[in-house]
């Protein structure tokens, strides 16, 4: 089973150890997008044109700095780096250690800058979300699919999808995968929905458990106590849709 998160716009202020090295990052077949998209964004980030195209805010001016010193600048863990409100409800620091040893092989993390990251990867923080037209690069979702596709087809096993729109983009699973909605009386919730993601992932972790089907992760998060309803495959697809009742 491989658990695909998004990243968070929340992450940690420093990291505190040696610098970028792409050579030991997860998925070395990423390592020229990578650098590619290095080179654009602190091009980017030299010019007047960077606010905008980030969509950063006057407070958030700092970043353009910060991705001007990716290079240099000390890591951190994938784990340690991401702090939004799924990465909260996750927990990762506190998972015991047969569930953190089942996060370092099941969890993939994609990223606008990075591709897809394990949790064990070292990365400085950085500012560059999915949704980007990096300059000359374009769309980023669109980039990253060329190069992730190949990376990523032929992992094995079922994907619980918990990526939001723009980073499912990226690349779209060639088995068989479930995309999990949350939903409250009906409808798809925004901010709630990373905090169930969030519970979600961890949920399977701590659980031990492998479901190969879309009907046995339905059951198991049913046995977890999360309230599923499981959509059939589109024709011809497949991929599934679990909707997670809040």
């Amino acid at each position: 089973m491989l658990i695909l998160l998004p990243p968070s716009e929340g992450k940690a202020a420093l990291g505190d150890g040696p610098a970028l090295d792409l050579s030991r990052l997860a998925f070395g077949s990423l390592n020229a997008s990578r650098e590619a998209v290095l080179d654009a964004l602190a091009t980017l980030c030299e010019g007047p044109e960077a606010q905008a195209v980030l969509g950063l805010s006057p407070g958030l001016l700092g970043e353009i700095g910060r991705n001007l010193d990716l290079r240099t600048a000390p890591t951190l863990t994938a784990a340690e780096l991401y702090t939004g409100v799924l990465y909260d409800n996750l927990g990762l620091a506190s998972l015991p250690p047969e569930a953190a040893a089942r996060a370092a092989r099941s969890l993939l993390i994609f990223s606008g800058l990075w591709g897809v990251l394990r949790i064990t990867d070292r990365v400085p923080p950085y500012r560059l979300s999915m949704g980007v037209r990096l300059p000359p690069l374009g769309g980023l979702a669109a980039y990253w699919r060329r190069s992730i596709t190949p990376a990523l087809d032929s992992c094995a096993g079922l994907v619980v999808d918990l990526r939001s729109s723009a980073y499912a983009a990226a690349w779209r699973p060639a088995g068989r995968a479930v995309a999990v909605r949350v939903l409250k009386d009906g409808k798809v919730v925004s901010h709630m929905a990373k905090a169930t993601r969030g519970v979600i992932a961890r949920s399977l972790l701590v659980g031990n458990v492998d479901p190969q089907t879309p009907e046995e992760l339905a059951k198991v998060l049913d046995d977890l106590g999360h309230t599923v309803a499981l959509g059939p495959a589109p024709a011809g697809r497949r991929s599934w849709t679990a909707d997670v009742m809040v």
